[in-house]
């Protein structure tokens, strides 16, 4: 489980981090907190010959309110700053909700908001050893042409495994990408492609720099539920973010958003229609919880089984609802 070798490449600049990923793209990967690429890197998921390490990137940190009630995060901000942002605790609760349950306290301290965005997916049949891999015959994702989770498909189906990316599809956040070419800004539900072995629309010269979220998501309140074995540490086998607004007692906009259960985290479509306007009763939260897990996707690429993890996003999203809409 050593380290391959590599060579480690230490940009000050935003500039010139672009400038060394255009010159190495294809055999660089970038480093933010190394939480889980250098985990991967020792099972020999990844072996490439130069590592971007951007923590001295100041650019790159901070959480910076913005005139119009909107707030934009550097990629580079630690979970741990996530959590604790008394700014973003006040006007977008679901982000340090999320944030608060990655890992440990340890690992937030390393690990960042642009990191989380771009996780990769996992599986069981992926997440492991070379020799183990290697006696499997491999996977899509890796080496091979078999999908051990859904046999004879041609499609990966490794879960996404990020916990704050629910948070901010709640939130209608949007990212801002860098390369040589220049900037752009997307919004983050376009930048998954909901496939497990090529997950997200990043490539091999471009960076994630910063997030933003809009005035108008300022205000919801918001809850996260995840499930997982141990009660830190674990990576999500199933999360729901929720985010709601009442008007006299009415509901006026609800988001529900699902992570680790399927390729991509995605939005609930249709949560909005179904309870505004409405008052929240255990009917219409069960209505919602049944929504909800229509839309996951679970298949056996967790040590927990489908159909548990898909009964657990419709409980979590019934709670979360509810609890939201009793709140004081």
């Amino acid at each position: 489980m050593s380290l391959p070798e590599f060579k480690l490449l230490r940009p000050h600049s935003t500039a010139e981090a672009i400038a060394l990923l255009a010159q190495h793209a294809g055999d660089i990967r970038i480093l933010a907190g190394g939480t889980d690429l250098l985990p991967s890197m020792q099972q020999k998921l990844f072996a490439p010959q130069y590592l971007l390490d951007l923590r001295r990137i100041a650019e790159l940190k901070g959480i910076r309110p913005q005139g119009d009630g909107a707030v934009e995060i550097g990629s580079l901000t630690a979970l741990t700053d996530i959590e604790h942002s008394d700014l973003l605790r006040e006007h977008f609760r679901v982000l340090p909700e999320a944030a608060k349950t990655v890992a440990s306290p340890v690992l937030r301290n390393m690990g960042t908001i642009g990191g989380n965005i771009c996780l990769d997916t996992r599986c069981l049949w992926y997440n492991q050893s070379l020799q183990w891999r290697k006696s499997c015959g491999f996977c899509i994702k890796k080496d091979g042409d078999l999908c051990h989770v859904a046999p004879g498909g041609t499609k990966c189906w490794a879960a996404f495994s990020g916990d704050t990316p629910a948070a901010l599809l709640c939130l209608d956040a949007e990212i801002e990408i860098a390369s040589a070419a220049g900037f752009r800004r997307i919004k983050l539900a376009e930048f998954y492609t909901g496939l497990g072995d090529n997950y997200r629309k990043l490539a091999a010269n471009e960076l994630l720099t910063r997030v933003f979220l809009p005035a108008s998501s300022a205000g919801h309140r918001g809850v996260y539920r995840k499930l997982r074995v141990r009660g830190s540490i674990d990576y999500p086998l199933a999360g729901v973010a929720v985010v709601l607004k009442q008007s006299n007692g009415h509901i006026e906009d609800v988001r529900v958003a699902l992570t680790a259960v399927n390729p991509a985290p995605v939005l609930v479509k249709g949560a909005s229609k179904l309870l505004a306007g409405k008052r929240m009763t255990e009917e219409w939260a069960e209505a919602a919880g049944a929504l909800a897990a229509q839309t996951a996707k679970p298949l056996t690429t967790s040590a927990l089984t489908a159909e548990y993890r898909r009964e657990m996003i419709r409980v979590f999203t019934k709670r979360a609802v509810l609890s939201l809409a009793t709140e004081n």
